[in-house]
C-alpha cells in the first residue's frame, strides 16, 4: 500500500504540472505547434535522447576565421570589419530543432550511459565539486556529509571511484512551456522509476539498507536519481541551481542515492549550441559585438546553472571573461521554482523540519538578484571600492562596453581555487586560510554587504602577488544593521560558551520561539558551542585537527525534527557562506588565529540598538 500512495502521488504532481504547462502553452499556440514541441521536448528532456558532446566547426565563415597560428578550434578571430559572426549562421526555432536519437540504447539505458566512472585518488587529495574550475555559479559551499569528512579525512592517498558526465551540446529550454513540459517528462520518468522499482522489490524484496530512508521508499532508486539529476542538467535555469543546493546538503537532509546522483549536478550543465549562443550575444551586445573584440573562445570556461563563461580579447588586448546568461532562464525562475517545489512535495522527498516553503521564497529571491547581470556589475564595482585599501584582495574591473543585463564581462585574472591551494605549503595555507576568515568577518561586521557564494572557484589566489583574486558577485547582498548587531553578539556568546546568551539572541533573532522543547534548546546551544569554538581560544586554531561539520552535521538532524520556525531569512544565505569559510579552511588544514580576528572587529563595532549591551570579550585563554 505505501507503494501504491507513492505514485499516487507522483501522478498527481505530474498531472497537476502538465495542466499548467498545456494552459499557459494553449493561449499563445495553435494545436499543430504544441503537438510538434511536445513530442520534441518530451523526447529530448525526459532522456529519450541525449544531445551530442560538444564540437566546435572548423570554419563558420563571413570575415571571422579560426586563427592558423590557434592550438584551439574553438577560438574565433576577428577582422576589422563590423560583421558578427552570427550573420553567417543558420538559425533554426525551439520547433525546428530536431534531436539526436539514441538508436542503440533501449530508452531506459540512455540516462545511465551518460554518466561513466572514473577512478580518482582519495578527496584528501583531489578537489572536491570543481570538475568545472571557475564555475561562478555553482553551490559547493555546503558539503554532504561525505563531502565533509573528504575535508578532514587521512592524508593517505586512496583510490576511489567517482561517477562523472561529460557536459553535452545541447539546446536550452526557453518557452514557459517547454520548461513546465520538461517538469512534466521528469515526473513521467520518476512515476515509471517508482513502478519499476516496486515491481523488484515485490519479486525479491525490500534490500536491506540500515534503516535509511531510501529502503522504505521505491521512490528513491538510483535510477530514479539519475533521472533527475540528467533532466536537471539538461533544463538548466533555476530547476539547475535548486538541485545543486540540494546537493551540498547532508543525509539528514536528502537521502544518500538522490545526494550520490546530485553530485553529478555539481560538476556542470549542459552547454549551449554555438547559433543560440550567438543569438543571446546579437540580442544583448548588437550584432555587430564581435567588432569590440579580438578573439572568443566558443568553448566555455564552464557551463553552470544560470549561464556560461566564455574568454575573449578586447580590441584594446585585455583578457576578459564574458559571463553569458541561457535565454528564457530569468523570466522561468517563478515557474521553475513552483514546479520543482511541486514534484519535491508529492514525492515526500524533503522533511518537514526544512520549512521548504521558506527555503525556496529564498533561493527564488536570490535567483532574481542573479539572473540580474547590471545589478551583479554594481556589486562588483561596489566590492571593489570597499575592498580598495584591504590588502591581499583583488576585485576585476567590469568592462561595461561589453555588458548587460544577461552579459557580463570583467577582467580575466590569474589564480588557483582553493582546493587547488591546498596542495602548497603550509604557511601559503595559513595565510589563505586567515584571509578568507578576515574578508568574511570584514563582509558581515564592517560592510554588512556579503558576497554570500562560498563556492571555492570564487576564491583564485594568486602565488606571485600573494593576492586572492574575488570573482562572482550575483549572490552578493546587505544585512541590515540590527540583525548584523545581535549577530555579532551572539558569535561573541558561543565562543565564550554563554548557554544563557545564546538562547536570549536566539529568540531575539528569530531563531527560536522561546516554546521549544529541552532537546531542542540544548541542541541548538550545542551547535552554537560548536560553531563558536575556532573563536574560543587565542593562538592558531587547526581547523584540520577537528571535525566541526560532522558535529553539526549530527546536531542539524536532531533540530530538523524538533524545530517549531524556521530560521530567519538573513540566515539561509549568511550560514552558507560561513560554513563555506569554514569548509575551506578544513580543506586546507589552515591553522589560524580566529579569535584575535574576532576580537579585532568586536572591539571597534559600534552598536546601534541595545547599544550599551556588549559582552564582555574575555581573555580568551
Amino acid at each position: 500500500m505505501a507503494y501504491l500512495k507513492d505514485i499516487a502521488r507522483l501522478a498527481d504532481g505530474l498531472s497537476l504540472v502538465a495542466k499548467e504547462a498545456i494552459n499557459r502553452q494553449l493561449r499563445h499556440n495553435n494545436l499543430q505547434s504544441l503537438i510538434k514541441k511536445t513530442l520534441l521536448s518530451a523526447t529530448d528532456l525526459t532522456g529519450l535522447t541525449k544531445g551530442k558532446v560538444r564540437q566546435i566547426d572548423k570554419e563558420i565563415g563571413g570575415n571571422s576565421a579560426v586563427h592558423p597560428d590557434s592550438n584551439k578550434q574553438s577560438v574565433v578571430y576577428f577582422g576589422d570589419e563590423k560583421t558578427s559572426p552570427s550573420s553567417s549562421c543558420t538559425f533554426t526555432s525551439e520547433s525546428e530543432v530536431v534531436p539526436q536519437i539514441e538508436r542503440d540504447l533501449p530508452p531506459d539505458e540512455v540516462a545511465a550511459a551518460e554518466f561513466h566512472e572514473n577512478v580518482v585518488q582519495s578527496p584528501s587529495q583531489t578537489a572536491i565539486g570543481t570538475s568545472i574550475e571557475g564555475d561562478p555559479q555553482k553551490d559547493s559551499s555546503l558539503s554532504s556529509e561525505s563531502n565533509a569528512a573528504e575535508a578532514v579525512g587521512p592524508a593517505t592517498p586512496e583510490l576511489v571511484i567517482k561517477r562523472q558526465r561529460k557536459p553535452r551540446e545541447r539546446k536550452v529550454p526557453s518557452t514557459s512551456f517547454s520548461r513546465a513540459l520538461g517538469f512534466a517528462g521528469l515526473g513521467a520518468g520518476l512515476a515509471w522509476g517508482t513502478l519499476q522499482e516496486s515491481a523488484k522489490r515485490l519479486v525479491f524484496g525490500t534490500p536491506n539498507l540500515l534503516g535509511k530512508q531510501s529502503a522504505l521508499s521505491p521512490y528513491l532508486s538510483e535510477k530514479n536519481a539519475e533521472r533527475l539529476a540528467l533532466a536537471l542538467c539538461r533544463m538548466r535555469g533555476a530547476a539547475l541551481k535548486l538541485g545543486q543546493m540540494l546537493s551540498i546538503q547532508d543525509e539528514s537532509v536528502v537521502p544518500a542515492p538522490i545526494l550520490a546522483a546530485l553530485d553529478v549536478v555539481r560538476q556542470g550543465a549542459d552547454v549551449m549550441p554555438r547559433s543560440q549562443l550567438n543569438q543571446v550575444l546579437g540580442s544583448e551586445l548588437g550584432q555587430d559585438w564581435s567588432s569590440k573584440l579580438k578573439s572568443f573562445d566558443y568553448e566555455p570556461m564552464a557551463a553552470a546553472s544560470i549561464g556560461q563563461v566564455h574568454r575573449a580579447v578586447t580590441k584594446d588586448g585585455m583578457d576578459v571573461a564574458m559571463k553569458i546568461q541561457y535565454p528564457g532562464v530569468a523570466d522561468s525562475i517563478e515557474s521553475d521554482i513552483d514546479n520543482v517545489k511541486l514534484l519535491l512535495g508529492y514525492t515526500n522527498l524533503i522533511p518537514e523540519g526544512l520549512y521548504l516553503e521558506n527555503a525556496m521564497k529564498v533561493a527564488k529571491e536570490e535567483l532574481f538578484r542573479e539572473c540580474d547581470y547590471e545589478l551583479e556589475a554594481k556589486s562588483q564595482k561596489r566590492f571593489g571600492i570597499l575592498l580598495s585599501g584591504a590588502k591581499g584582495f583583488y576585485v576585476p574591473v567590469v568592462i561595461d562596453d561589453l555588458s548587460s543585463k544577461r552579459v557580463l564581462t570583467s577582467e580575466l585574472v590569474p589564480g588557483i581555487p582553493i582546493d587547488k591551494v591546498a596542495l602548497l605549503d603550509q604557511e601559503t595555507r595559513n595565510y589563505v586560510g586567515r584571509k578568507l576568515l578576515e574578508l568574511t568577518l570584514m563582509e558581515l561586521f564592517v560592510f554588512r554587504f556579503m558576497q554570500t557564494d562560498p563556492n571555492w572557484s570564487n576564491f583564485l589566489y594568486d602565488e606571485s602577488e600573494r593576492i586572492i583574486n574575488l570573482i562572482d558577485f550575483g549572490a552578493a547582498r546587505d544585512y541590515p544593521k540590527p540583525f548584523v548587531d545581535d549577530y555579532l553578539r551572539m558569535v561573541f556568546a558561543c565562543a565564550n560558551n554563554d548557554r544563557g546568551a545564546i538562547i536570549k539572541l536566539s529568540q531575539r533573532l528569530g531563531f527560536l520561539t522561546g516554546e521549544e522543547s529541552e532537546i531542542m534548546m540544548e541542541t541548538h546551544v550545542q551547535a552554537g558551542f560548536v560553531v563558536g569554538l575556532p573563536f574560543s581560544k587565542l593562538g592558531g586554531y587547526d581547523f584540520r585537527a577537528n571535525n566541526i561539520t560532522q558535529s553539526i552535521s549530527n546536531l542539524g538532524a536532531t533540530m530538523l525534527r524538533h524545530r517549531l520556525t524556521p530560521p530567519p531569512e538573513e540566515a539561509y544565505s549568511l550560514h552558507r557562506k560561513l560554513s563555506g569559510a569554514f569548509l575551506a579552511c578544513i580543506k586546507l588544514g589552515a591553522v589560524v588565529p580566529c579569535r584575535e580576528l574576532l576580537l579585532e572587529v568586536y572591539e571597534k563595532y559600534e552598536f546601534g540598538e541595545y547599544g550599551n549591551e556588549k559582552l564582555a570579550s574575555g581573555s580568551g585563554s
